[in-house]
């Protein structure tokens, strides 16, 4: 398997539905997208662009997918509809090469709102690559949980932020595991980005921190240091003296 893209333009995405994931059938039993969080990347590198919405489902949310999400009803009544962030979220991913954890599920409920519109909507495929790393991880670590906390902790990701799933947040961490995970990345932008930390959670180094300061040895270390290398020399070459 090659888990090298040639894509030189990616979106890692994430979506939360109003129901559990179960399986591509899902969508058959009425569930729709509420949320939508995607990270773009161009030549692997973090861009600082992204696309976030909530979005109002018109049906209620099961109680189970509430734990899960914390996604209300309330919380989603007042915002647009499918129908209205459409345009705006195809012109974001049209051309790139999507990445998203478990794709088949996210593609397939992408597809079932884009049938919705009117008039009807692409297929993803249509307009995007798709890579899925659920399956980089299990070529990669084979018999093992590859779901996004494991790969978290197998990388040593700090995903201390992410208490509840959220699309945002998830495509956030999972840019950061996938980018671990295939190679790393090559240089990270930070230009939108607070000084010491990156969106998905990898704790950066605060570029305008003070250097850190350098203790000089006093004048009677030098002389104890100098003495040790005498008793080294005594018993054969010193070669801290050349």
């Amino acid at each position: 398997m090659n888990i090298i893209s040639n894509a030189s333009r990616q979106v890692i995405l994430d979506t939360e539905t109003t129901g559990m994931n179960q399986g591509s059938g899902a969508i058959y039993l009425g569930h729709r997208i509420i949320e939508i969080g995607c990270v773009e990347v161009i030549n692997r590198k973090l861009t600082g662009r992204h696309f976030h919405e909530y979005i109002n489902p018109e049906q209620l949310i099961d109680e189970e997918a509430i734990a899960v999400h914390g996604i209300t009803n309330e919380a989603v009544a007042g915002k647009p509809k499918f129908r209205d962030i459409a345009r705006s979220f195809i012109d974001f991913i049209d051309g790139a090469e999507i990445v998203a954890h478990n794709a088949n599920f996210d593609v397939s409920f992408m597809d079932h709102e884009f049938s919705l519109l009117q008039p009807q909507g692409p297929k993803t495929a249509d307009i995007c690559q798709v890579l899925d790393t659920l399956e980089i991880a299990k070529f990669l670590h084979p018999g093992q949980k590859n779901n996004l906390d494991a790969l978290c902790k197998r990388y040593g990701i700090d995903n201390s932020r992410r208490e509840l799933h959220g699309a945002l947040l998830d495509a956030e961490i999972l840019a950061d595991v996938y980018l671990i995970m295939t190679g790393g990345q090559t240089k990270f932008n930070l230009s939108n980005e607070q000084a010491g930390q990156e969106g998905g959670g990898i704790q950066r180094l605060d570029p305008l921190k003070s250097k850190l300061k350098v203790i000089s040895a006093s004048a009677d270390e030098l002389l104890m240091h100098e003495q040790r290398l005498d008793l080294v020399a005594k018993s054969g070459k010193c070669l801290w003296r050349g």
